[in-house]
């Protein structure tokens, strides 16, 4: 099963879990609050129920229980401190991304195979630590993290920068001139119903590094002169290059 992840979008920086969590909560509430006036909250002797106002939006969170464990059987992984994988978790809750005069947390998508690609924030982290070697190293965390969706637009950026996701793409520059390229070396993939580029370019370059994923799924995006890449039609015909094509932006 593919495992959980999170897209830094301003850095492309990809997080991922070491395990996928057994439960997944979300709870949603609506843009209504009590009426309240200069006093106070407004009241009446008549009033059967407390005025309301309705503010529009709202707000969607998702919890996640995640585990992590550096001594598990047959593991990879060269730490006996299991913070060298929660680490870069905590600090996507820290204020480091500025809006004008304003700090706050970088924005993120919540990536799960093809059925969750949500953006958001991360509001709050907490982590029980367990299975203490000599030194004092925790190897085993339990993470809990509280996520609040944003707009789809994720519009708010650093300042002087475009948002890597959504309807403002900002195309990246490739090697060679797509019209350039001999027809041999362009295979066409007829999209599926809920395939991602990241996916696409994952099958089509296996032998590339997880680092060079985002990297990839860019140029396959600017190759097609996609203007919104997150939101390819089924049907749709996408030109793959051979990877010497895409090169030059790696």
């Amino acid at each position: 099963m593919e495992r959980v992840a999170f897209l830094v979008e301003e850095t492309n920086e990809r997080l991922g879990c070491l395990l996928n969590p057994d439960s997944l909560v979300m709870r949603r509430m609506a843009g209504v609050l009590p009426r309240r006036s200069l006093g106070g909250q407004v009241s009446g002797g008549g009033l059967r129920d407390d005025p309301l106002l309705y503010t529009g939006g709202g707000r969607t969170e998702m919890e996640l229980s995640l585990l992590f464990d550096v001594s598990l059987a047959g593991s990879s992984i060269e730490t006996d401190d299991v913070r060298d994988l929660t680490g870069p978790l905590w600090k996507l809750a820290e204020n480091t991304r500025g809006i004008s005069s304003y700090r706050r947390p970088p924005l993120v998508r919540f990536v799960w195979g093809k059925s969750w690609n949500i953006p958001g924030i991360v509001v709050a982290v907490a982590e029980y630590l367990e299975q203490f070697t000599a030194q004092g190293a925790p190897q085993r965390s339990w993470l809990r993290m509280q996520l609040w969706r944003v707009n789809e637009s994720l519009k708010e950026t650093v300042p002087g920068r475009q948002p890597l996701l959504g309807p403002t793409f900002s195309p990246v520059d490739l090697a060679v001139s797509p019209d350039s390229i001999p027809e041999d070396r362009v295979q066409v993939h007829i999209v599926s119903e809920g395939e991602r580029l990241d996916g696409i370019a994952a099958f089509y370059y296996p032998d590339q590094s997880v680092a060079d994923g985002p990297a990839l799924w860019r140029m396959l995006a600017s190759f097609n002169d996609l203007q919104d890449p997150l939101h390819v039609p089924a049907g749709f015909l996408l030109r793959i290059p051979s990877l010497s094509v895409l090169g030059g932006g790696i």
